[in-house]
């Protein structure tokens, strides 16, 4: 005569809850934002270290070229560059209210870069305090003064950090969060334990390996 288990049969994959349109829209979400701030921060570090401006300083007959790059004229691009990458990693680290605010941190981080590298690219006050170090002469301006096209690429990085900040705040609360598995009060999930078939000898060595016993069942009754 057989064995009857108290124990349900464990579900198939076909019976799982399939994922709905909410998650579906909350992991692009996520992946989007993810790339967009990253991708934004390492092309406004990169572009920032660029030369920005050029010009040229008169010595005697000759002239000097010169050139400044992004970090000298403003370093405002990549500082907030920085603090973008930390709020992007922080938002994940927050709920509530504290993750709007983070959101709103990121968002502000690609905005407050973008404009610093548009209006504050002209380079002009960098190069004439060069030209007066390399002269020697506090009254030397440099001329023929050109911009190049990094504060633009950089400001371009900047609008993609705004970007993940915008997605941040418009679907975050629906964002997964460090240490999910734990529930507000700080206590631990309980872990699901496995349906053991003791008809089935694989399932039992399967429940020893993990120091269950596989005579009980997940209330304590026997399952024989």
């Amino acid at each position: 005569m057989g064995y009857v288990s108290a124990v349900p049969p464990p579900r198939s994959d076909a019976s799982a809850e399939p994922v709905g349109p909410d998650d579906r829209s909350s992991r692009r979400s996520v992946a989007a934002a993810l790339l967009l701030g990253a991708l934004g921060a390492t092309v406004v570090l990169l572009a920032s270290g660029r030369v920005w401006a050029r010009g040229t300083a008169a010595i005697g007959s000759d002239s000097l070229q010169l050139s400044a790059d992004g970090r000298a004229v403003t370093g405002l691009p990549a500082a907030l560059a920085i603090v973008g990458l930390a709020a992007l990693v922080a938002v994940f680290a927050v709920r509530g209210k504290g993750r709007l605010l983070v959101s709103g941190l990121l968002a502000l981080s690609g905005l407050g870069a973008a404009l610093s590298a548009l209006f504050g690219s002209d380079g002009r006050s960098v190069l004439d305090a060069k030209a007066a170090r390399t002269t020697a002469d506090s009254a030397a301006h440099v001329a023929g003064l050109t911009q190049t096209t990094w504060p633009y690429v950089t400001a371009a990085g900047a609008v993609l950090i705004l970007a993940a900040g915008l997605l941040a705040l418009r679907f975050g609360r629906g964002w997964p969060s460090m240490g999910g598995r734990y529930e507000r009060d700080g206590r631990a999930r309980p872990r699901a334990v496995a349906a053991v078939d003791p008809d089935r000898p694989e399932d039992l060595w399967k429940a020893l390996d993990r120091g269950e016993d596989p005579t009980t069942g997940p209330s304590g009754d026997r399952t024989r």
